[in-house]
């Protein structure tokens, strides 16, 4: 049986008490244990997908035998990154299976046309998903501003198009059961809010793209916990993950006090992909749906991302805003 897994990429960097956790997971998981019937890895990477945590999970599933999909923004760069999976793959000591692909799809966050093309591209041509990881997403040092379809770009990016995705792929990972949702978070979200009057809306000003990315972060987290609310009894489990503080080697709009503290303080991209690879894979772990991961641990997120009235008015609003309510 072949299994099918998606990740969305997402190029975070935080600052905070979350500094208490790093390195703690960089070789936790065996690279030679195998993915018992994971025979499908879906990888959606948004932007750059040739480098960053999510390449990492890439080409640590398909050394597992997994079968990977680049879902990119950029045709270029998702064909370097696929060029540059096949050849790490080539070269990998511990690949054991024969049956891995590295295959490009093009899918675009800041789109919700792309979201709702991709995924019908995607349910046509594709019989299995096992495991989607939504990984992808903007940094608040990216140019911000309005997407075409209204909303502000980071929150569209980092969460509506996670939400969109997720719920049009939903009944594939039902159809696969047992089957996971890995969502990426932050450490940000502790400067997180939810103001229904503003978070989907751009705006001016130095720190606006700042907050929505900490905003889209607590998003994350609430959108976990719903989700395996209403996921109950389905054998459809989902979790948060807090990668860590990582070096993306990408610092062109990162101030310089940022920059150098990254470079102390970061670990390297292996390591940040563990905890996204133990959500997808881990045995055991399927009574913790909903929780909110770091460095391979169950960690209680800062109490606004526990409130369980939030995360449900979240996700009727995110509804709202994305047509999917009658």
């Amino acid at each position: 049986m072949n299994v099918t897994v998606q990740l969305v990429l997402d190029f975070q960097r935080q600052w905070g008490p979350q500094f208490l956790w790093l390195g703690k997971a960089a070789w936790l998981l065996d690279p030679h244990q195998r993915l018992g019937d994971l025979g499908e890895f879906f990888f959606c990477p948004f932007p750059g997908g040739n480098a960053g945590i999510g390449k990492a999970t890439a080409v640590d599933l398909a050394r597992r035998g997994a079968r990977v999909i680049l879902a990119c923004r950029d045709k270029a760069r998702g064909e370097s990154a696929m060029y540059d999976i096949r050849r790490d793959l080539s070269r990998s000591f511990f690949q054991e299976s024969g049956n891995s692909e590295v295959i490009l799809m093009i899918l675009d966050l800041a789109s919700l046309s792309s979201v709702r093309d991709f995924a019908q591209t995607f349910l046509a041509s594709e019989p299995r998903l096992d495991i989607l990881i939504n990984n992808a997403g903007t940094y608040w040092h990216c140019p911000g501003g309005q997407t075409a379809d209204g909303f502000d770009l980071v929150f569209q990016v980092n969460h509506l198009g996670h939400f969109l995705l997720t719920h049009l792929l939903l009944d594939q990972l039902k159809r696969c059961v047992p089957s996971r949702i890995v969502i990426l978070s932050s450490g940000m979200h502790f400067f997180g809010k939810i103001d229904f009057q503003t978070i989907h809306k751009s705006g001016e000003g130095m720190w606006k793209p700042i907050q929505s990315y900490c905003n889209s972060k607590l998003a994350n987290i609430l959108h976990a916990r719903e989700l395996a609310k209403r996921l109950e009894g389905t054998n459809v489990t989902c979790y948060a993950v807090h990668p860590g503080e990582w070096n993306l080697h990408t610092h062109t709009h990162t101030p310089v006090h940022l920059g150098l503290r990254q470079t102390f303080l970061s670990r390297n991209c292996d390591a940040g992909a563990q905890t996204s690879i133990y959500c997808a894979t881990e045995e055991g772990i399927e009574s913790l749906s909903g929780g909110y991961f770091v460095d391979c641990h169950l960690l209680e997120p800062w109490s606004k991302a526990r409130d369980d009235q939030l995360a449900k008015k979240l996700w009727e609003f995110s509804e709202r805003l994305l047509g999917l309510t009658t």
